[in-house]
Parts: structure tokens; sequence; C-alpha cells
């Protein structure tokens, strides 16, 4: 009988992450992109205020700016002087008049409350604006937002590798920027890998041969992409023969930051994967201790990354989730890469503790607990429809109902 070596021992996740995040340098340049158009990428320098928001004292309410002395008691009547609309400015007020105002519009000198319309009662007269009873005794200061409350000049109201969100886009325009420095997009090669795969559309389930699959990875790895704002060059599905695999990595390693491969890293007769990247270039790390996902591989081709993922689809999904999708933030220079997991209660029992390290599909119920989907085999991809999270369960750990455990919620691994 044949001698074999023993295998090398499972890398733990931490290790694998920390080496991944220590080989992404970030290289892939900076550009000017309209703030319109900057949502999600990561901004490559600081946001700093040239200006004061608000730029003066203003009217958080439709009502009334009135002198605080002139309203010592609700009743107070006071004469109507002026009408103050957002983008205008009064004048200075005279003790004991009142001036209409509405949400947005700069307070007048000699103002120091806003009555909002509900707590005054209009008194219409022939003459101008009429008059206005104050029905409370409004106090110093209220409804008024003060001028610079939301920022100072010189203010750094947005930092370099932030991965800028909706409400980012909305500061960076109160200061007055159009156009924002952030990171090029990575230009990331994807392909799979399988003999058995076909494309949906190009054959009907009723003339698919005995074996083939739908290529189910090729789509939601696309869409992963597409929300980090990568470049993607969509190179296919690739022949399990070894010159094949060989001549798609080095073609993609020519024109791309990233090679993202699905399928082809196990130990099988048809995985060319790890002898192909060991034939190109360097692989630096192979298969770990975490279940879904041991299949796993990260390389080097020419200047291009490569990391190779199961063709399992919940191995795949959450091995980008967990390993790539940091890598390429990082690559980005974005300072914010692992989302930080929630304490939640178990309302489940888990006696079957994996020794990998395991992550399960679950979801939050409606007692504030976590529910756990029945069938948590890396080949079904209902789970991560039905769930919107994951329990970071400890290698050879059990628990069960009742227990706190650490939940990563989709929605963090996918924004």
């Amino acid at each position: 009988m044949a001698s074999t070596s023993p295998r090398p021992p499972l890398m733990a996740l931490d290790e694998a992450l920390s080496r991944l995040l220590a080989a992404a340098t970030p290289n892939v340049g900076i550009e000017s992109v309209s703030t319109f158009e900057a949502d999600g990428r990561v901004l490559a320098q600081d946001v700093v205020s040239a200006l004061t928001v608000p730029p003066r004292d203003n009217s958080s309410m439709d009502g009334y700016a009135v002198r605080v002395a002139d309203c010592t008691a609700p009743g107070a009547v006071l004469r109507v002087a002026q009408r103050i609309p957002a983008g205008t400015v009064g004048t200075p007020l005279a003790a004991g008049t009142a001036a209409r105002i509405f949400t947005g519009a700069q307070i007048p000198e000699g103002a120091d409350a806003v009555v909002m319309q509900e707590d005054t009662s209009a008194l219409p007269e022939e003459a101008s604006l009429g008059s206005v009873r104050i029905e409370i005794a409004p106090a110093a200061g209220q409804w008024i937002r003060r001028a610079g409350e939301d920022v100072a000049a010189d203010d750094v109201v947005l930092s370099k590798g932030e991965r800028l969100t909706p409400a980012g886009l909305g500061l960076a325009a109160s200061v007055g920027l159009a156009q924002l420095q952030v990171s090029k997009r990575p230009r990331v090669a994807l392909l799979s890998t399988g003999d058995e795969l076909v494309m949906p559309g190009e054959v009907s389930p009723e003339a698919m041969k005995p074996g083939s699959i739908y290529n189910s990875n090729r789509f939601f790895m696309r869409a992963l992409l597409q929300r980090l704002g990568c470049e993607v060059n969509d190179l296919g599905i690739v022949p399990d023969r070894r010159d094949a695999t060989i001549e798609a990595l080095r073609t993609a390693s020519l024109s791309n930051d990233l090679i993202i491969t699905t399928g082809g890293v196990s130990v099988g007769e048809e995985d060319h994967i790890k002898a192909a990247v060991e034939h190109l270039g360097q692989l630096d790390l192979w298969s770990l201790s975490m279940k879904p996902g041991k299949p796993f591989a990260y390389g080097r081709i020419g200047n291009a990354h490569l990391t190779g993922l199961p063709g399992n689809p919940v191995s795949s999904f959450l091995t980008f989730l967990l390993l790539v999708r940091p890598f390429l933030l990082t690559l980005q220079g974005a300072l914010r890469v692992v989302p930080q997991a929630i304490p939640m209660r178990a309302d489940f029992d888990w006696p079957r503790a994996d020794r990998r390290r395991e992550f399960l599909r679950a979801r939050r119920n409606a007692a504030g607990g976590l529910d756990v989907f029945a069938n948590q085999s890396s080949g079904v991809l209902t789970s991560t429809v039905w769930g919107d999270g994951v329990i970071d369960t400890p290698a050879g750990q059990p628990f069960k109902a009742g227990d706190t455990v650490q939940f990563i919620p989709f929605a963090l691994l996918l924004a």
C-alpha cells in the first residue's frame, strides 16, 4: 500500500482572516466622483467642512418668533410685525411684537424663542398681519436650532476610510461638496468551475442532462461584488480540465486586482484550482477549520490576488461574506471591515457541536430570540433566504435553549 503523508491541520478562521487582511494592501488608486454616485464607495481623504451648519440660528417649527419677556404668562397677545419664510432674513424684532416664521427660517435679532403654530391662536385684523395670542409661556431657546449645532467650520465630518452611506452623502452635500475623493473600484474576475454547471435560460429543466445543476453561485457572487462597488469581469464557466483552468487564471491575472473562483478547491481529481495556482504563482493558505466553508484558498498570480471558494452554494456564500468581503473593503482602504456580532438568546438546543467553528443559519423571532433552520447542509441555499443571519458557534461548544449566542445579521454582511 502506498504511503500517504498526513494532511496539515486546518487553519483557524481568525488566522486566515488576519493573513488575508495583511495581504490586502490598498493599491486600487483614487478618483473623484459625483456625490450623487458615491454610495458604497470608500473615502480616500477626510471630508472637512468649510462652513458652519446651520450657518445661523433658525426655526425648527412653523410658528412665531417671540421675546420670552413678552410672554411670561399664557394668553399674551402680540402684534405680528413681519413674516419670515425660509430663505429670507427678517428685521430685528421689536418688543411687544411677534414674527410669523417657518421651518428653517433665520431667527430675527431680538427673538429668543419660537412658539409652534399649534400653541397659538391667530387674531386677524384689518391692518397688516394681525395679532397672535400665545397660549403658553415659552422657554428661552425652545424650537430654535443653534448655529453650528450640526457642523462647525473646519470639522472633519467624514473620515478617510469610511464607507459612504446615503446619510453620509447627505452630510457631504450639506457642507457643499459636489465631488468626493474615493478609492477606485477593485477589478474582480469571477469564474466558476465544473462540467456539471449550466446556466438558467440556456438549458430548460426538462432538457438538463443527468448530473447537471444550475449555476446559482454565479448569480449571487456577481450581486455581492456589485454591492461592494467592484468592476466585475465575469469569465463564465471553466471546464474541469487543468489546462483550461490554468489558461483562465493566467488571462484573469493580467487585468484584475482579484480573481474569485467557485468550485475546484477541494481534493478530488477534478479539482484543479490548487494545482493551477501553484503552477502560475503561489498558494498562501488552503483549507479552513470552519463549517460550512472548509475548502477555501488564497494565493497570488502575478499582481492579482486570488480567492478560491467552495462549490457548494452556502459555503461559497458564507466564505465570501466572512473572508472576501473584508478583503475587498481593506483593498479599498476601508477601516471597518468586520461586523460586530450581537449577543442574543438561542431558542433551540444545539447539542451536536462540530469540531470546526460553525456558522448556523438562523433568524430572529417575535419573542426576541433566535430560531435555527432545520437543514444546515452546505447545499441548502434556502437557508440563506429563510434566515436573516448566522450564529457564530465556537468549535466543540454545544448550547441549549436560553443560552446567549453570537449572532451576525446578514444586514451587516450585505451592506
